[in-house]
């Protein structure tokens, strides 16, 4: 299994618009061979010490997988070339961390 973490930079204001698009792709990642675990976050605010300063437009989406095949699979999904269309004026940048999980 794999751990992913998306950030996903949106221009400013559209981050409800891309998560009405998100929650309508997210049925179809779900059914995917190799998907466990598939769901967008945004920053909540907390008196917890610590916290990273709130990101207004910022989207994490937290993936588990069942090997990096799946997660390949997954990138080249019509579907997802399909949302990227959709959300790709919105959207300033992606980054992937991609972890082996530790010590289970």
């Amino acid at each position: 299994m794999i751990h992913v973490i998306a950030t996903i930079e949106l221009r400013e204001g559209t981050r409800a618009r891309f998560l009405t698009e998100f929650a309508r792709l997210v049925p179809d990642v779900r059914a995917e061979a190799g998907c466990i675990e598939y769901g967008a976050g945004t920053d909540l605010s907390t008196s917890l010490d610590g916290q990273a300063p709130l990101r207004q437009d910022v989207v994490i989406v937290v993936e588990k997988w069942a090997d990096v095949a799946a997660l390949a699979r997954h990138l080249a999904a019509p579907h997802m070339a399909a949302y990227r269309t959709r959300v790709g004026g919105w959207v300033v940048s992606v980054s992937l961390q991609i972890l082996a999980p530790a010590g289970d």
